[in-house]
């Protein structure tokens, strides 16, 4: 049984190119370095003394910031090549993460995070497109895990690291740490990977014809729906699940890094071996991330029954699985249905539907919490979970 898991394991990762492994290790240094995410709405609620109210704009500002930066990324990367917008987002993203911590006041810091993430967020469709270039065909949906592994392994690290900072320091160090990496990264991204030209065009016109719009794609702007859906029920784990960790159930930093860990942890080890196995099976992209769906659901409801830290273990594991399931399907059929020679738009797309998630999930989960309780909350995320259920469901159908 050992012996057989071990060889899955390693036959997972077999045939990948090298220049996929340099961006892994770029993309786990820098994210390994990205300790401010988790930790941010903690630092603005405890550290700035803002308001419930503020903290939700500022988060959505966030979310505003990427949205736009990932349709600039997306025509940038189209216009000028994945390379070059790559190399810039990273380098100017370290020095943006590096002042964000001199930035006090509410519409300071809105504004700041804001331009941040316009600039960090170009490189989202890049790292796309930038995946159809130094990988075969048959090996982007594993080449896009590996990157996915990268950034789990580095936010296993983050976060408890981060929390170790804050309780012996301060939230301060998680800027320049988060800076710093951005920029180790970049300098590393430059001497290890040469500029690859991405041919887009070719023979094959079939469905995939270059005059084809987007615009008219419907299954795909169905699919965009259920991202949104995704992407605002997940990213409630970097804005009101760390509260809920530490105001009812009154974790530490420490703790609180620890758990949320716990989920690239589970990633590393297990999502590659998972992923290869689920491209040998029968099933397809829509029906495994209709399931994915359900868990996020399950994971959310658990939230609401009693019984202290193990339910937290639990649901974190649940959504954990989840996010595997969704995330590298999710990506890889966006992927696959992008029209040659319009790459960077579909996943721009795609980037800016999570983007848009992010501009009003931090928000409706601080207000519905400010009025209503957490609990509320919760049932609301299940709720919509099962509504991705059900659109994943008719979008089978339809393809």
């Amino acid at each position: 049984m050992v012996t057989t898991t071990l060889k899955l394991y390693k036959d997972s990762f077999r045939g990948l190119s090298k220049e996929i492994w340099w961006l892994a290790l770029i993309t786990f240094i820098n994210r390994a370095g990205t300790m401010v995410i988790p930790f941010l709405s903690l630092y603005l609620k405890d550290e700035l003394k803002f308001d419930l109210s503020h903290v939700g704009w500022i988060m959505s500002a966030f979310g505003v910031g990427s949205f736009l930066g990932s349709f600039l990324g997306g025509k940038l990367t189209d216009k000028i090549g994945f390379y070059k917008v790559m190399f810039w987002s990273l380098f100017s993203t370290g020095f943006c993460f590096i002042l964000l911590q001199y930035v006090t006041s509410f519409y300071g810091f809105l504004l700041s995070v804001f331009f941040t993430m316009l600039i960090a967020d170009t490189f989202r469709p890049a790292i796309f497109v930038s995946l159809k270039a130094y990988s075969k065909p048959q090996n982007q949906t594993r080449s896009l895990t590996l990157i996915r592994l990268a950034i789990n392994l580095g936010f296993s690290f983050g976060p408890f690291i981060g929390g170790i900072i804050i309780a012996t320091l301060s939230y301060k160090g998680l800027f320049w740490i988060d800076g710093i990496t951005c920029i180790l990264a970049v300098l590393l991204f430059r001497f290890v990977l040469k500029e690859k030209e991405f041919h887009k065009k070719t023979v094959d016109t079939d469905e995939h014809d270059e005059n084809k719009s987007v615009f008219r794609d419907h299954p795909y702007w169905i699919f965009l729906i259920i991202v949104f859906i995704m992407g605002f029920v997940f990213m409630q784990l970097f804005s009101t699940i760390p509260l809920f960790y530490k105001d009812v159930h009154t974790l530490t930093e420490v703790q609180i890094g620890l758990l949320m860990s716990l989920n690239g942890a589970i990633i590393f080890l297990m999502e590659m071996p998972i992923i290869h196995r689920l491209e040998q099976s029968s099933f397809n992209k829509i029906s495994i991330i209709l399931w994915s769906m359900v868990l996020f659901a399950i994971s959310y409801l658990l939230l609401n029954v009693p019984g202290g830290a193990i339910i937290l273990i639990i649901a974190m594991i649940i959504i954990t699985f989840g996010e595997m399931l969704a995330f590298p399907f999710g990506n890889a059929f966006a992927m696959t249905r992008a029209v040659r020679g319009k790459e960077g738009l579909y996943m721009a797309l795609y980037s800016m539907a999570f983007s848009m998630a992010h501009i009003f999930s931090a928000k409706t989960g601080m207000e519905i919490i400010a009025r209503f309780g957490f609990s509320m909350n919760w049932y609301l995320m299940g709720l919509l979970s099962l509504i991705a259920v059900f659109l994943s469901y008719r979008l089978k159908k339809m393809l």
